[in-house]
């Protein structure tokens, strides 16, 4: 997995199969994809109020749980003015 080698200890956002959105720095991860994230945070987005942020800290997922995961750009990232965006949560994609 050399590609995502280059996003350890860069901000990332991922995306599980449940719909849940997680960003925080990727500390490491193995060969299963199971990732290690610190710093990290769920955001909870809704039509009708602003996004919750939940903090998580340190936080593992298991990679058969990940749909996506992106670098982020943390400059942009840290513009977001989170208590006005709304958006639709996303569907999960496992039954």
């Amino acid at each position: 997995m050399p590609e995502l080698s280059s996003y350890v200890g860069t901000k990332v956002l991922i995306i599980t199969n449940d719909g849940r959105v997680i960003v925080g720095t990727l500390s490491g991860f193995d060969y299963s994809t199971n990732v290690i994230v610190e710093k990290c945070q769920e955001r909870i987005f809704s039509t009708d109020e602003p996004v919750e942020v939940v903090e998580l800290g340190l936080y593992l997922i298991r990679g058969d749980d990940i749909s996506v995961i992106g670098r982020i750009d943390g400059e942009k990232d840290a513009a977001l003015d989170l208590e006005k965006l709304r958006g639709h949560s996303i569907k999960c994609i496992k039954s």
